[in-house]
């Protein structure tokens, strides 16, 4: 089996549990495509790896399975399941109604202070554009909860982050090939221009745009890839 922790460290956490610290950094090696589409886990080499009991273990496969990253066989083992379209799209439309209300309130009581970080993040995006994908996505993340953070929503904003792993693995897949970078902070200015503006109807129609990109490059991604999608 790959080691998931091979282009990354795993650092114990004293405040965080095991099983959680072992559910996070195996989750984002099964979104960054380290751990593969039908890749079995070994429940015994995992724990080996990261120097524990077979218990944290099994508690992060739990997590990953809730989220539908993993499936749990009985006898056969646990394997990293295929990429679904339905759950990506499915994924999408509720993050749309939850983000789009937030973009909404946000637009009616944001403080100026968040108009000012959400327009750093941009800049920081801009100068990362080219060739730095991982950097871009971590900015892109930490401008959608930045908006979400802004008026109180960080409920809101964990309950994207429970659904939107499917697609974040589309994003990680082939994000060259998927809306171009500049395109995606472009229609972040759109976001922040409609929320400093106090346009709720703008600051909407925005963020509706710009997550609906994931369904112009979907059916070409799932083309490319056809290996790591589920058959339909």
């Amino acid at each position: 089996m790959k080691n998931p922790a091979s282009s990354r460290i795993f650092k114990h956490i004293e405040s965080v549990s095991i099983g959680t610290q072992l559910y996070r950094h195996l989750r984002e090696s099964i979104i960054r495509g380290e751990l593969h589409p039908g890749q079995a886990l070994s429940e015994a080499e995992i724990a080996r790896q990261y120097s524990t009991s077979r218990q944290p273990v099994r508690e992060a496969f739990i997590k990953l399975a809730e989220e539908r990253l993993v499936i749990i066989q009985p006898q056969r083992g646990t394997f990293v399941v295929k990429i679904s379209v339905a759950d990506v799209l499915d994924a999408r439309f509720v993050r749309e109604a939850i983000e789009v209300a937030v973009a909404q309130e946000a637009a009616t009581s944001a403080p100026p202070t968040a108009i000012k970080e959400l327009r750093h993040l941009i800049e920081q995006q801009t100068a990362v554009a080219h060739g730095h994908n991982d950097e871009f996505l971590a900015l892109d993340e930490e401008f959608h909860r930045t908006i979400a953070l802004s008026v109180g929503r960080a409920h809101a904003w964990r309950v994207i982050e429970g659904i939107k792993a499917q697609m974040d693995r589309i994003r990680y897949l082939s994000l060259d090939d998927a809306t171009p970078i500049p395109l995606l902070i472009e229609q972040h200015a759109r976001m922040v221009d409609g929320i400093e503006a106090g346009d709720p109807t703008a600051a909407a129609a925005a963020t509706r745009s710009h997550l609906r990109e994931i369904i112009i490059s979907l059916p070409n991604i799932a083309a490319r890839f056809p290996d790591v999608f589920e058959s339909a």
